[in-house]
């Protein structure tokens, strides 16, 4: 219990800091198997050092190593407190970025290239559950332009492979290739039409296509599949969003109904719902 704080502290300088430094310019995703650091909080002297890299079950994980003072280039750590605590964080896509250190800035501060224990992580990662696991945590943070390569690679490989499909479908709809996420979730569905997530990126990707019958029926059977209001008041809202853009108030009506059935009062989706009726005669 007592390194909860330090982890807690972490976090939040992570995700709340104030204006960054203009070094401080790569993104996590981007910063993969590297020493890195992160910026000081205002009023602190000192810097983050630690190291990025990909838990394939976890996602992407900072391990705290110290304590840094930077001067222009030269870098220095500073003792820890606790020596034998092992300290790490989960990286989400409001993490602040990083900087990179160099490998002389490396070499000077006595640290290897790569860790003893990144071999640890690097065990059966060309196995396609560590792939898919990879292309996960990059969609989770919304580097959906680094799963792409390493998710098709598994989907030519066994393309049925479990969460593959929905991972790739995900990842094509975050880059707006709508129409091959709708090839990969039409074979998906063929192989398991009971599937709920299918159904809910199929009709993201019809939606974009501007085929909103089509999309109708993936989302319709998508409120079949699932009973969990966020999911439906999240299909509800994008086509409310459609009918919207449209102006075909019977859909967007019937569309609204389902949002004020699924949706919290105070959420973002009654949020939308109240633009959408106060803008209704604007044009878009």
């Amino acid at each position: 219990m007592k390194y909860l704080l330090p982890i807690f502290i972490l976090c939040c300088e992570f995700t709340f800091a104030q204006k960054q430094d203009t070094r401080f310019n790569t993104k996590f995703y981007d910063a993969v198997d590297k020493w890195v650091v992160f910026d000081k909080k205002e009023g602190e002297q000192s810097y983050s050092l630690g190291f990025i890299y990909i838990d394939p079950q976890a996602g992407f994980t900072y391990n705290y190593e110290s304590a840094l003072q930077m001067q222009g280039s030269k870098v220095s750590k500073l003792p820890r407190l606790v020596n034998d605590s092992n300290i790490k964080v989960r990286l989400d896509r409001n993490t602040f970025d990083v900087l990179v250190l160099t490998p002389e800035q490396v070499k000077s501060l006595g640290l290897p290239a790569e860790p003893e224990w990144l071999a640890t992580y690097k065990v059966n990662q060309d196995f396609i559950e560590a792939r898919v696991g990879i292309g996960s945590a990059y969609n989770a943070a919304g580097a959906s332009h680094h799963a792409l390569p390493i998710l098709q690679k598994a989907y030519e490989e066994n393309p049925h492979y479990p969460g593959l499909e929905f991972e790739l479908a995900y990842a094509y709809n975050a880059t707006q290739s709508f129409y091959k996420a709708v090839i990969v979730l039409n074979r998906a569905i063929e192989n398991d039409p009971s599937n709920f997530w299918y159904y809910r990126e199929l009709g993201f990707s019809l939606k974009h296509l501007n085929n909103l019958p089509e999309a109708e029926k993936a989302y319709r059977k998508g409120f079949e599949l699932s009973t969990e209001r966020d999911q439906r008041a999240e299909m509800a809202i994008n086509m409310a969003q459609s009918y919207f853009n449209t102006k075909d108030r019977v859909k967007f009506d019937e569309w609204k109904k389902l949002v004020e059935a699924n949706a919290d009062p105070d959420s973002m989706f009654m949020a939308y719902i109240k633009y959408f009726e106060e803008n209704w005669a604007k044009p878009i």
